[in-house]
Formats: structure tokens, C-alpha cells, sequence
């Protein structure tokens, strides 16, 4: 999953960026309101962790300016400013969320994963394609009721196609996505992986399906 956090504090971002890489998120940081329109112009993300206290603007103000603009992408308020009233404004203001530094990584975390799936259309708490399917929790590839097995990147990857099932990925924002803390990781590469991928599936009705032009994309493949 690929995520924009808006936060001033670069001793705090560097620290959140790493702890989340840990658990697969890709996170991109920004360290000014005015870059936030930018970045979104720029890249597809999955979700905004919006910090309120910004030194150009308030994020109050950042929160309604992406609203009235019809930007749909799950926000999440971090902010050390814990009050009712806060936390009240910035839910009617079109936050989806709303955590109070301190925190615990993995809550700040599972709660991504919740507004992300909830933004997609699903309150399971598994991804799925067709018989396919992978539960964020456990980092678990399953087809059917058989875990699959995946090497690093292999799982990467996948993880990164069945969280858009149904959509293309570039070679581009798959080497964003899974691999941006490698710079030694060619687009060849990826063209390796997604092979291996289709042998491990060729079994099932999951395919990865090659569109000219945009990329690779997961579908479930209707039964004869």
C-alpha cells in the first residue's frame, strides 16, 4: 500500500516511514501543505495521514480544500492535538480518521488497512480475487485453504496486484510500491517476477493479465 504522510516533524517522519516499510507500506513523505496537490496530481496512493499542525498551513484547511476538490482518497488525522473538539471538527471537516500522538504503529496501521478496504467497497478483512485471497493481518497468501508460498519479492508484488485487483499497475508504480527502498531493481526485473506469479497460479482461476500501455492487472477468471 502506498501512502502520503503530511507531517512537519522529519525526525518523527523518517522514524514512522521506516516502522511502516516493516510492515509492506510505502510511505512518501511531505513536510508542506503545498506540496500535498502536487504529490496527488503525481501518484496513485491508497490513503493520506494528515498532521494538522503544518508550518505553511493549518491541516484543517488542507482536510477541506481536498474535500471541496472531490478528493476521495481514505484521510486520517495524526496529530498531537487530542481534543473532543478536534477530533469532532476534523470528522465533520471529511476525515475519515482520527489518531492522537502518541500511538502504537501497529494501530495507526490496522486502521489504514480498514479505511482503505472500506474505500474500496469491503469490510472484509481479507483481500480477495476469485479463490485467491490475503489477509493483512497474518501477511498470508492463501488459494482456496492452502497458504501459498511466495518468496520476498514474489509476495511483494502480489500483495501489491490484489490490493488493486481489478485495476492495472504500472511496471512504474510496482517498483514504487514494493520496491522504492531498492535502487538496484530494474523494470526487467518486475517482468520476472510477474512470470513466476502466473506459474505459481496457472492452477486456479487467478490470472495476471498484461493491458499495452498500462500495465499488469489481477482478475478472477469466470468458470467454464
Amino acid at each position: 500500500m502506498r501512502i502520503l504522510l503530511v507531517e512537519d516533524e522529519a525526525e518523527f517522519a523518517t522514524w514512522l516511514t521506516r516502522a511502516m516499510a516493516q510492515s509492506g507500506f510505502v510511505v512518501d513523505w511531505v513536510h508542506e501543505a503545498r506540496l500535498v496537490a502536487k504529490c496527488l496530481s503525481a501518484t496513485r496512493y491508497d490513503a493520506l495521514i494528515l498532521d494538522l499542525g503544518l508550518p505553511d498551513r493549518d491541516g484543517h484547511d488542507v482536510l477541506a480544500e481536498l474535500r471541496r476538490a472531490d478528493v476521495r482518497l481514505p484521510i486520517l488525522i495524526l496529530t498531537a492535538r487530542d481534543s473532543l473538539i478536534e477530533r469532532v471538527s476534523t470528522l465533520h471537516e471529511g476525515a475519515d480518521d482520527f489518531l492522537a500522538k502518541p500511538f502504537e504503529v501497529p494501530e495507526l496501521e490496522a486502521r489504514l488497512i480498514a479505511l482503505i478496504r472500506r474505500a474500496r467497497g469491503s469490510d472484509h478483512p481479507r483481500f480477495a480475487c476469485g479463490p485467491l485471497t490475503y489477509d493483512a493481518a497474518t501477511r498470508q497468501f492463501k488459494l482456496g485453504e492452502q497458504a501459498l508460498s511466495l518468496s520476498p519479492r514474489e509476495h511483494a508484488v502480489l500483495r501489491a496486484l490484489i490490493q488493486r485487483s481489478g485495476e492495472p499497475l504500472s511496471k512504474r508504480e510496482i517498483l514504487e510500491r514494493v520496491f522504492s527502498d531498492e535502487a538496484d531493481v530494474q523494470p526487467e526485473a518486475i517482468e520476472v517476477l510477474i512470470h513466476r506469479l502466473r506459474k505459481r497460479l496457472e492452477s486456479c482461476d487467478v490470472r495476471i493479465v498484461t493491458l499495452r500501455g498500462l500495465g499488469y492487472v489481477l482478475e478472477a477468471q469466470a468458470r467454464r
